[in-house]
């Protein structure tokens, strides 16, 4: 996927810091103080989490924080906003399945 290094109308996307987190136990990094669903997306993750009812995927929608398809489990808890909470170095991410985490799910 990557990441826009030059977008035409905001411009050039300035660098920021390296950071190391973890995608349902996989190393990653990111940049920090974006956007945790942004880093995911750079990385190709596009299923944040899954229905509880039909077990459909879901991912970014609104990516302004007013729908919920992008909550995922962030440091062990569920439900956090992935497209408006800034990422943090040492953060762990999670698939969300339901309403918590994969062995919950039914």
């Amino acid at each position: 996927m990557g990441r826009i290094q030059n977008h035409p109308i905001l411009g050039e996307t300035p660098e920021g810091k390296t950071v190391h987190f973890t995608f349902d136990g996989k190393d990653m990094t990111g940049v920090e103080d974006e956007p945790i669903a942004a880093a995911l997306h750079a990385a190709g993750v596009m299923v944040h989490r899954y229905t509880s009812g039909r077990h459909e995927p879901r991912g970014i929608f609104c990516a302004i924080g007013r729908c919920t398809d992008c909550v995922m489990i962030v440091n062990g808890i569920p439900n956090v906003r992935t497209c408006i909470t800034p990422l943090e170095d040492g953060m762990k991410i999670q698939t969300q399945y339901g309403v918590s985490a994969r062995e919950d799910f039914s």
